[in-house]
């Protein structure tokens, strides 16, 4: 894994894996929804696109710039993984994940999001098995660990907490938790790819 150095400290809001593992396209059923995740595909991209646009339209507490972000993400080769929800009426839903840099040096953490669910299928399941699809399939490509910016009380069912020490400068600490596969978490400050600075 290679991991993108930035001096910067990024905001987050709220691919292509290098090397795929043989993984996981996860069908299930949800409010008779049949919807299988899998991996990006070059004919997803303007699909994408539109989720992530629709998706954070009417969200609070975002600048609108996560389909923009995304899409730096791709172009800088730095969308480490970018998964997509399938149902019978196309792609309804993304999820990206990008690696970060602590002060410590960890090597192999990564940042999850932007995470993003077609309106109308908001509140039914599909976030959160781009979640645990995305999450399973770093686990299995090595990772050491992931970070996420957001809800506590929603990542925390996915096994992310606060982590005394590790910080996101700028933003409460209870609102920055860690989920770490073999135990063991950085100490320091975390900063994103620069990707997450894209306005257009």
């Amino acid at each position: 894994m290679r991991i993108i150095s930035t001096n910067t400290h990024l905001p987050p809001p709220t691919s292509m894996l290098r090397t795929p593992p043989k993984c996981l396209d996860i069908t299930f059923k949800r409010q008779k929804l049949d919807i299988n995740i899998r991996n990006e595909k070059q004919s997803d991209v303007e699909l994408i696109h539109r989720v992530i646009v629709l998706a954070f339209r009417d969200a609070p507490h975002t600048d609108h710039t996560e389909q923009f972000i995304v899409k730096a993400l791709r172009r800088a080769d730095a969308l480490f993984l970018s998964q997509v929800a399938e149902s019978d009426e196309g792609v309804i839903g993304h999820v990206a994940i990008s690696p970060v840099n602590t002060s410590d040096g960890s090597a192999n953490w990564f940042g999850l999001g932007p995470i993003s669910v077609l309106p109308e299928y908001q509140r039914t399941g599909v976030g959160s098995k781009l979640i645990e699809s995305a999450l399973s399939d770093l686990r299995k490509a090595g990772a050491a660990g992931c970070v996420v910016l957001g809800d506590p009380s929603y990542y925390g069912r996915f096994g992310f907490k606060v982590v005394d020490g590790l910080v996101f400068p700028g933003v409460p600490v209870e609102y920055f938790q860690a989920l770490s596969f073999d135990g063991a978490f950085p100490q320091g400050d975390v900063t994103y790819h620069e990707a997450f600075l894209a306005q257009g």
